[in-house]
């Protein structure tokens, strides 16, 4: 692997292969731009070198185009466009796929060891933070069209799915790095107590009994008890004490109400309820994205924090990524981004339609043009 003095690499310009700050920390993904912001940030730490196996351009080519050379045919767009598209679809699946497994892992450790270590975990996180900020679009549409796999348990799928979640509401709002890693650590680890219950408590298909019932209505003091027995910080373990109090004083184990719960706890409580509502578990099926949202626009009985349910609205739209729907135009197509201005109107990505550039079509919805007309399901698009 080469070394690179970071003062010395043109500002702007992409790796062609993966960067390292060292042998275990990644820096950028070849589609991410050395950006001055992060030369800036990386001389500012005193850090003086970056390690790649590849070498600056002044373009991003995905792995496997050659670049252009003098003399030589162009890239065709097309090819080029829907290589990166898809690049990033599948980037975004094995980051995915490798954060599940990684929870999966630590549940597993803390399940076995009783032991968990705060710093590894902050670093996992920022990974993920680093994710959501640069590929949140793509991120989301996996998230949203993965099926709950059975490999993984329930506890280490809600945690990944809540934990992104979450942070994409963290970054909406603006959180500063280290506190959007705290509310990524609170939102990991927010139902760990639940390994101190029987999984059928959590896993069963019939009603609980009441004393199964009783049991589970514990797991948030027995996860801020193993997590301040772990020396984790308190504002994280708070927030695992207090994910399921709402702000009507309705929630429990301590009944607050909306001025005495943390930040992250609402937080949380807005990532997990969204979760839970769009996502197929063993007693109940999910409601599609567009259901879940308005489920919680609702917010009957004031339960929720409204900014962080605005956060979410405004981060994933009310047609939330990822979710496929029929236009008034007739074509099927995937809403891939929000509409900052009107989180009622989303970008969607038509199918079967290329720009005479060759990039996919994708169109602002609005009032007076192209309108959803409703959400479809995978088996409905032929998928």
């Amino acid at each position: 692997m080469k070394s690179y003095i970071i003062r010395d690499i043109p500002p702007e310009s992409y790796f062609t292969k993966t960067v390292y700050l060292d042998p275990q920390f990644i820096l950028a993904a070849p589609e991410m731009s050395f950006s001055r912001e992060l030369v800036n940030a990386l001389l500012e730490q005193e850090f003086r070198e970056v390690y790649s196996d590849g070498e600056p351009r002044e373009d991003y080519v995905p792995e496997g185009v050659e670049a252009k050379k003098e003399g030589e045919t162009p890239v065709d767009s097309a090819s080029l466009a829907a290589t990166s598209d898809a690049d990033k679809v599948r980037r975004a699946e094995e980051f995915y796929a490798s954060f599940h497994k990684y929870a999966d892992n630590l549940f597993t450790h803390v399940a076995i060891k009783n032991d968990l270590d705060f710093k590894p975990v902050a670093e996992k996180i920022k990974t993920v933070c680093d994710f959501v900020r640069e590929d949140r679009r793509f991120l989301m549409r996996v998230l949203k069209n993965a099926d709950s796999p059975e490999e993984y348990n329930y506890l280490s799928s809600h945690a990944v799915r809540s934990t992104i979640i979450a942070i994409v509401i963290g970054t909406y709002l603006k959180l500063p790095a280290h506190r959007l890693i705290e509310l990524g650590v609170a939102a990991l680890l927010h139902e760990i107590g639940m390994i101190k219950l029987p999984p059928q408590s959590y896993l069963s298909k019939r009603a609980l009994n009441p004393q199964e019932k009783k049991a589970i209505l514990t797991h948030p003091v027995l996860s801020f008890n193993m997590l301040k027995s772990f020396d984790f910080p308190l504002v994280i373990s708070l927030a695992a004490l207090e994910h399921h109090e709402r702000e009507n004083g309705t929630g429990y184990p301590q009944k607050l109400t909306s001025d005495k719960i943390s930040l992250y706890a609402k937080i949380i409580a807005v990532a997990c309820s969204y979760e839970a509502l769009s996502t197929r578990r063993p007693h109940k099926e999910a409601k599609d994205g567009y259901e879940g949202m308005l489920e919680l626009l609702r917010n009957e009985g004031k339960q929720y924090d409204d900014t962080a349910v605005r956060a979410l609205v405004f981060s994933l739209s009310i047609y939330p990524i990822g979710l496929y729907v029929l236009l008034s135009s007739g074509k099927k197509g995937q809403v891939v981004d929000v509409n900052p201005e009107n989180p009622r109107y989303p970008v969607v990505q038509i199918f079967g339609e290329l720009t005479p550039d060759g990039k996919n079509k994708t169109a602002e919805t609005s009032p007076e043009g192209l309108r959803i007309v409703r959400s479809l399901t995978r088996e409905e698009i032929g998928s």
